[in-house]
């Protein structure tokens, strides 16, 4: 993080000498739309903003453009603006670091940094549907803005118990079929039709779709 320092001179009264005193400010990072990647972080609209598509565009006519696609992460909104190429754009102080989740009281979840210890308490609009894929001691990546977390990435892939679904028909392997199955969590996938209540099957959180049975 880019600093700048002050440095001023405070008159002690009570020993009459002069002490310096520094204090920090940041200074608004700006980045040109020609260092634009997919996954930058910016600032739109005063909100933290991950780039997630970027396309250069030259008209025949006027000046070029970049046309950004781009998700907001206070709101987990997609959005799309148009920026004049070589526009400098204010950069978002945005952070990710991996945390073990610990347990939930029903209104924070509580995550910790597996080398510092460190804990923190994440409420519900900052979970917000990674809480359906957490059970306990799953890393996750949380992302902070400012050193605020504002967003929690639950793992890609996670294993979680079947609690309820209708009984596998035995030698029933119809390629495709599928049918609704609940989770430990109270998520309901579609799962193959031989799988039963019971068992620990890995979903992709990403889509919620069904990737298979744990290995036990």
């Amino acid at each position: 993080m880019n600093k700048n320092i002050k440095v001023i001179w405070i008159y002690n009264i009570y020993d009459n000498s002069y002490n310096i005193f520094c204090w920090s400010f940041l200074y608004k990072m700006k980045i040109s739309t020609n260092q634009f990647k997919n996954g930058t972080k910016i600032l739109i609209d005063n909100a933290p903003c991950s780039i997630i598509e970027h396309e250069f565009h030259k008209p025949g006519k006027g000046q070029a453009v970049m046309r950004v696609k781009y998700k907001n992460l206070l709101t987990r909104n997609t959005n799309d603006k148009t920026f004049k190429s070589g526009e400098s754009v204010e950069a978002a102080d945005v952070n990710h670091k991996d945390m073990e989740f610990l347990y939930t009281d029903g209104e924070s979840w509580h995550f910790m940094d597996s080398n510092s210890y460190e804990q923190i308490e994440i409420g519900l609009n900052e979970i917000g549907d990674a809480k359906k894929w957490l059970i306990g001691q799953e890393t996750c990546e949380i992302i902070l803005w400012d050193d605020k977390p504002i967003l929690v990435n639950p793992p890609v892939n996670v294993e979680l118990r079947i609690v309820k679904s209708e009984p596998g028909v035995k030698g029933d392997t119809v390629s495709g079929a599928t049918k609704p199955a609940e989770l430990e969590t109270g998520v309901i996938i579609q799962v193959p039709l031989f799988v039963n209540e019971g068992e620990v099957v890995k979903v992709d959180t990403r889509d919620e779709s069904y990737v298979g049975r744990a290995k036990q």
